[in-house]
Order: structure tokens, then C-alpha cells, then sequence
């Protein structure tokens, strides 16, 4: 055959290292639940409430190179310096850790989201690395943007984005990622519900965006001839998104024994209480109205908050109540974020003994 007439061979698109998520199954709500407010409560749902101090470990089964470990260390910093509501504090006990970090070689990037973390066994990893990070910061700043309820930009329904399946399916069954179809479907493909991203416009460069060769994104067309690489680093989009869900520290209000406070915020908004009781015992706080809330408990230990006891009524025709063991020399922060309520302003918390 002459070689003008010869059939071009397509090339192969191949792709980087890229973060897998692990598949969780998605929230799922009864049929007595309005939309409206099954949209409220998934756009907060795995998020932290704010001012949480997150403990991390290295575990020493999936231990690390010192060099590495001190890249995890530099992008916990850069997050807390834009600066947010978190603290980050890393500790040596897993048990005494929210997020649990391993580097497991050959089984790829990941981190559970937000909250998820906290469904993971005290001995288990919510965040693995599994190549070197000291050419490749920007994957901690990914992963631990997942670890504070941040999902896949590239997957944000409002993109527009329309894949090639074929190639972006062939793409990754290939080394490095070696993903199945399965796989490929839920970090990439798969849309996400336009609650998780409340309406957010599309930021190709997030840090929560993979990079894309040319052809594997059908539309926006300029795609199909180049690549989408985002710039590197936090994004202005992935800043605002982190002061937005976790702004800087504001004051707490007292909450007196037996005196009913109305909780006079907005959905997404949060309140804290500090609590100071007369005499040791067990103490009853409990939210009162129609509404989805997220109550978290925290003692005051060294000047940090440490978690005590939480509950979350969402979804539930019930009241976020919390029974605990107080004592009058101790310093207690109670913490109430707001998914949804039926009539502003209605929503009130009281504490007792019982």
C-alpha cells in the first residue's frame, strides 16, 4: 500500500498520576424529604464544622521518607495560612487522629472527603501517598483539600465539559493509573450532584483539577487540540471556597444553664457557645425547632478544642441532642452548624441536667 494512502494510526493519549478517590456510596435520603432540603444538607453534609482542630499521624505501617512527610507538613501549612478556621496538629497516636496518613507504593493518591474520615477505623489510612511527592507537592494540597470536604473540580456539573469516553476510558486503563472502567466512571466521568458544588462556577484551576491531554475533553472544543493543565497551587476560587466554609475565628456566645438561645443564622452559617457548669455531672444540650443541624461538643484542653461528642440530625425528624459529663473547672466550646430550617429564626439550643 503507498504510504500516502497508508491509515494514519490515532495516537495514544496518555495520562499522569491521578488521585482516586474510594468509592462511597452517596447519601441517601426518605421519601418524606423535600428536595430543597436534601440540596441543603449534601452541600454541607461532609464538611467540618468550623474552628475543628484536625489531629494527623503518619502511620508507621505505611511509613514514609522523612522528605516526603515534610511535603504533607508544608501543604497542611499553606492551607491554614490562607488563613482558615481549622487548626491542623499532628500527633503520634492514630486513635487521637482525625486523618490517618500512609504512603503505600503502587496503590495510588487518595483521601476519603471531609467527614467521611471519620467513618474509617482508628487504624486505617483516610489519605495515602503512592509516589513522590517531593516532585509533586501539589498532590498533598489535593488530597487534603479532599480531607476538608473538597470533591473533584473536574467533575462539577456546571464545567460543560463533554469527554471523549472512549479515549479518557483507554487513557487510564493504562500504566500509571492502570484504573478499571469502574474507577475511571466514579473520578471522572461521573457528575456530581449540583448540591455539592452549590451552584459553583466551573475553576479549571482549582487544585481539586486533574490535568487533561488534548482529546480527551470533546467540548469546550478548545480541548480537543490542547491540553488543559490548571496553573498549580491553590487556586482564587479554592481560597474563597476554604474562607467561605471555614472563615477566621469570630466570638463565642455564653449559653447559661436553662436558658433557651435562638440560633439566629442562615443555612451553611455556624454558632458557638462556650459552657461553663455549676457542678460536675451529666448535662442534656439539645437544639428545638424544625431543622437540620450538626452539634459538636468540645473540651478545652492545653488552649485546644478537642472533640467530646457530636450529633447530627439531618434528614431526621428528630432534635440534635448530646448527653455528657461536665465539670465546673473546665472550659467546654459547643459548635452548631445550620443545614436547613423550616422557618428562619425558629431554631433555638438549651442545655440542663439531667
Amino acid at each position: 500500500m503507498p504510504q500516502a494512502l497508508a491509515k494514519k494510526k490515532k495516537p495514544k493519549i496518555r495520562a499522569p498520576h491521578f488521585c482516586a478517590l474510594p468509592e462511597v456510596k452517596p447519601r441517601r435520603f426518605e421519601a418524606g424529604v423535600h428536595p430543597r432540603r436534601a440540596a441543603a444538607i449534601l452541600a454541607l453534609d461532609k464538611k467540618w464544622v468550623n474552628q475543628t482542630a484536625l489531629h494527623y499521624c503518619f502511620l508507621e505501617s505505611f511509613a514514609g521518607p522523612q522528605a516526603q512527610q515534610d511535603v504533607v507538613r508544608a501543604a497542611f501549612e499553606e492551607w491554614a495560612q490562607l488563613p482558615i478556621g481549622l487548626q491542623f496538629i499532628e500527633v503520634d497516636e492514630p486513635g487521637e487522629s482525625e486523618l490517618r496518613i500512609g504512603f503505600g507504593a503502587g496503590e495510588g493518591s487518595w483521601s476519603y472527603v471531609g467527614r467521611d474520615c471519620l467513618s474509617i477505623g482508628p487504624s486505617e489510612r483516610t489519605m495515602n501517598f503512592g509516589w513522590d511527592l517531593t516532585q509533586d507537592s501539589d498532590t498533598a494540597l489535593h488530597e487534603i483539600g479532599h480531607a476538608l470536604g473538597l470533591p473533584h473540580e473536574h467533575q462539577n456539573p456546571n464545567s460543560g465539559i463533554v469527554w471523549d469516553e472512549a479515549a479518557v476510558l483507554e487513557a487510564l486503563a493504562q500504566p500509571p493509573n492502570s484504573w478499571s472502567e469502574e474507577q475511571t466512571r466514579w473520578n471522572i466521568l461521573r457528575k456530581l450532584n449540583p448540591a455539592e458544588v452549590e451552584g459553583s462556577k466551573w475553576d479549571s484551576n482549582s487544585i481539586m483539577h486533574y490535568p487533561f491531554e488534548a482529546g480527551m475533553i470533546l467540548e469546550p472544543k478548545k480541548y480537543r487540540t490542547q491540553p488543559l493543565i490548571p496553573e498549580g497551587g491553590l487556586s482564587r476560587q479554592d481560597i474563597r471556597w476554604a474562607k467561605k466554609f471555614y472563615p477566621a475565628r469570630k466570638r463565642s456566645r455564653q449559653l447559661h444553664m436553662l436558658e433557651s438561645e435562638r440560633l439566629d443564622i442562615n443555612p451553611g452559617e455556624q454558632v458557638d457557645f462556650e459552657l461553663n457548669v455549676p457542678t460536675s455531672g451529666e448535662y442534656r444540650i439539645q437544639t428545638f425547632g424544625i431543622s437540620d443541624m450538626v452539634m459538636v461538643l468540645f473540651e478545652v484542653v492545653d488552649d485546644t478544642p478537642r472533640y467530646m461528642s457530636g450529633d447530627d440530625d439531618s434528614g431526621y425528624a428528630t432534635n440534635a441532642s448530646i448527653e455528657a459529663r461536665l465539670r465546673p473547672e473546665r472550659t467546654y466550646i459547643l459548635r452548631l452548624r445550620l443545614y436547613y430550617e423550616d422557618r428562619a429564626g425558629e431554631t433555638a439550643v438549651m442545655m440542663w441536667p439531667c
